[in-house]
């Protein structure tokens, strides 16, 4: 009879371990569906609302500029860690939620404008943003969260993927490939940075509920989470790790010849190969996240955009420049 009992347990046990991995399977499914809707939203964004007149910089080549780019990234993630240090969370909040603020209304006032040129744009962006924001500020739960994200990073993909030419852009990839890694497992400040973000309910963090009935304003510090153990109810992803990787398919899309292979747009073709790159190292990444550790994302989901780039130009356009422009 104990043995009947302790085989019941062990298969309840094990019952439990496959539910958990079921709901972790469907996070990580919904999670790569994101990634890739947000940055088919940015090719949309692209082809049909976005020109020169929208760059961010004005030499699109310019190497120096993904290098300025990632200095005031880390500049700027130290003065936010130092606010959060000294307490006073509803700075870091004001200058997210005025920066994210901002985003939306430009994203949709660029869109409103394919079909209004007056004061209508304008008072659509202007009214969907508030509402947003509103949102964020009162109920910030996390379909709130994500939507917003999700908005940001069309946004965001589409005007750094006109304003970089190829090479400046492989170059930031890089560059954040390798900051991202030593900030997670050296210094680990975007651990930190992480787990004050999701105390604040900020959308710089995408939330893929793994229950029913999840509320993100009941989560518990990321933090408090690693250390208690246990299965965790959400899982989470930077909205960076979606933005980075997805300038490179913006700007392939952008900046490539329109040459067409089989009647289809050569610079379409990479740009979609880019981004298929990015989905296989999105699904090496999950591999790790399911271990239950914190992972850097980038140095997989860029290493994995760099190569679908690099291997769909090389037999789509059938050259070694790899589309880049010296600007020298």
């Amino acid at each position: 009879m104990d043995v009947v009992n302790d085989v019941h347990k062990v298969f309840l046990n094990q019952s439990g371990i496959v539910g958990e991995m079921d709901a972790s399977i469907r996070a990580v499914v919904v999670m790569a569906a994101i990634f890739a809707v947000s940055q088919l939203g940015a090719l949309a964004m692209v082809s049909s609302a976005l020109g020169e007149e929208y760059q961010a910089f004005e030499d699109p080549n310019d190497p120096m500029i993904p290098v300025y780019y990632v200095i005031a990234i880390v500049l700027f993630t130290f003065i936010i860690l130092y606010i959060i240090k000294k307490k006073r969370e509803n700075v870091v909040k004001f200058i997210f939620l005025g920066a994210v603020g901002f985003t939306i209304f430009y994203v949709i006032l660029i869109m409103a404008l394919l079909f209004d040129t007056g004061i209508l744009a304008l008072l659509v962006s202007v009214g969907l943003a508030a509402v947003l924001i509103y949102y964020l500020v009162k109920k910030p739960e996390w379909y709130v969260v994500d939507a917003t994200g999700m908005l940001v990073a069309v946004g965001t993909i589409g005007i750094l993927g006109i304003s970089l030419n190829i090479l400046p852009v492989l170059i930031l990839l890089i560059v954040l490939a390798a900051y991202d890694a030593i900030s997670v497992y050296g210094t680990k400040h975007m651990v930190t940075l992480a787990d004050g973000v999701t105390q604040m309910k900020l959308p710089i963090l995408l939330v893929i509920p793994k229950k029913r009935g999840y509320s993100y304003l009941s989560q518990k510090p990321l933090k408090q989470q690693l250390d208690e153990g246990g299965e965790r109810e959400a899982m989470f992803m930077g909205l960076g790790d979606v933005i980075i990787p997805g300038i490179l398919v913006a700007s392939a899309f952008y900046y490539l010849s329109d040459e067409t292979v089989m009647g289809v747009s050569g610079s379409l073709l990479v740009a979609l190969g880019a981004l298929v790159g990015g989905l296989v190292g999105f699904a090496l990444l999950m591999r790790f996240v399911l271990k239950g550790n914190p992972q850097a994302g980038l140095p997989l989901l860029n290493g994995g955009t760099v190569l679908g780039y690099v291997l769909t130009y090389l037999l789509v356009f059938q050259d070694l420049s790899l589309g880049i422009s010296t600007p020298w």
